[in-house]
Order: structure tokens, then C-alpha cells, then sequence
């Protein structure tokens, strides 16, 4: 229960003022134990991101796994991605998960590596048993097209696009969203998804 206190806390400040204005005292604090207590469960501050539970990037993949028979990889990747723009649950949504991501250098260092492990889950995702290496190399491709998706979505680039799209809340959201949209149509029409 501490762990899990420990990465409540520390997600809910990141989320609130991004990571590098956030101390390790104040995680401890929030959590209620001390600095000593926090680094008997974490050797750094950096593991605090994006490590508490599934995250946008999970969904991602999940939905992958989980796409209906006729859907595509890109096509169940978009729709989770949308889905987690009007997530309520802030390990899941999409908002949340890019103010911590934009939070500092150390956030987007763990975001690249974050990049790597959820394409390497992709690719085991989309690959059977019975498939030979030529097809294993293709679900590698499939999985790198669908993370050309997650990665713009997640740049800094697009949060700074939606930011000064809109000036509401509900105006930021269907803006993200429509570039969401956008973006996969685009991958889509440009990459020929595949349809395993």
C-alpha cells in the first residue's frame, strides 16, 4: 500500500506541476512517510514516471491486442488514443499523461525509452506463434507505423498545436482529437496499414 501511495502522490504533483518542480520531499510528504521511507521503495525520482499503473501507452497496446477481427492495428490504436483523451482515470488520460510527459528534460528521456518498451509490446502483440521471421520483421513495421502515430500525439509539437487551437477545455479536447483522427488517416492512406 505504501508503493502504491508513493506513486499516487508522485503522479498526481507531476501531473500538477510537471517533474522537475516537484521534490522528492513533497512526494513523501504527499504521501505521508518520510524521505527515507520513499527511497526504500525507489532508487531515484525519475522511476516515480509513468510507473504507477497502466498508462495511455498500455491502452494503447491493449487495444491492439484486443481489436476486433476486421479492424486494423492503426485503426484500434486511434480509437484508444481518442479514448483516453476523455478518460477520467489520470494514469489513462491522455492530458494527464502529456503534462508529465512535457514535464522536464528527465520526463522526456523516460517518454523515448517509454516510446521503445511500447513498441517492442506492439510488435509481441501483433506477432503469433506460427509466424516465421519475415513476419515477426513485418509486425515490427506495423508496430513502428502505429507508434509514428503515438509518438506525434505525444510531442511537443502537437500539445503546443491543440494549446493554441482552442481556449477551453472542451475546445483543446476536440481539437487533440481531430488531430488524432487526422494524423491516423493520414498514416493510414501514406503506410497502408496493415490488416492482420
Amino acid at each position: 500500500m505504501t508503493r502504491e501511495a508513493i506513486f499516487t502522490a508522485a503522479q498526481a504533483l507531476f501531473t500538477e506541476r510537471g517533474f522537475d518542480d516537484v521534490t522528492v520531499a513533497e512526494i513523501a510528504d504527499a504521501a505521508n512517510i518520510s524521505v527515507k521511507t520513499l527511497f526504500t521503495y525507489i532508487g531515484a525520482k525519475e522511476e516515480l514516471l509513468f510507473s504507477g499503473g497502466p498508462t495511455v501507452l498500455d491502452a494503447v497496446v491493449d487495444a491492439v491486442r484486443n481489436r476486433k477481427l476486421a479492424q486494423t492495428p492503426l485503426v484500434a490504436a486511434g480509437q484508444a488514443l481518442l479514448r483516453a483523451v476523455d478518460d477520467k482515470d489520470p494514469d489513462k488520460n491522455l492530458d494527464a499523461f502529456l503534462r508529465i510527459a512535457h514535464g522536464g528534460p528527465a520526463a522526456r528521456s523516460r517518454l523515448r525509452a517509454l516510446w521503445d518498451e511500447t513498441e517492442d509490446a506492439l510488435t509481441e502483440a501483433l506477432t503469433a506463434k506460427k509466424d516465421r521471421p519475415r513476419d515477426v520483421a513485418a509486425r515490427r513495421l506495423t508496430a513502428a507505423q502505429i507508434m509514428v502515430l503515438v509518438r506525434t500525439v505525444t510531442s511537443a509539437e502537437v500539445t503546443d498545436l491543440v494549446a493554441k487551437a482552442a481556449d477551453t477545455d472542451k475546445q483543446r479536447k476536440e481539437a487533440l482529437k481531430d488531430w488524432i483522427r487526422d494524423a491516423a488517416g493520414q498514416l493510414a492512406r501514406g503506410l497502408q496499414a496493415a490488416s492482420r
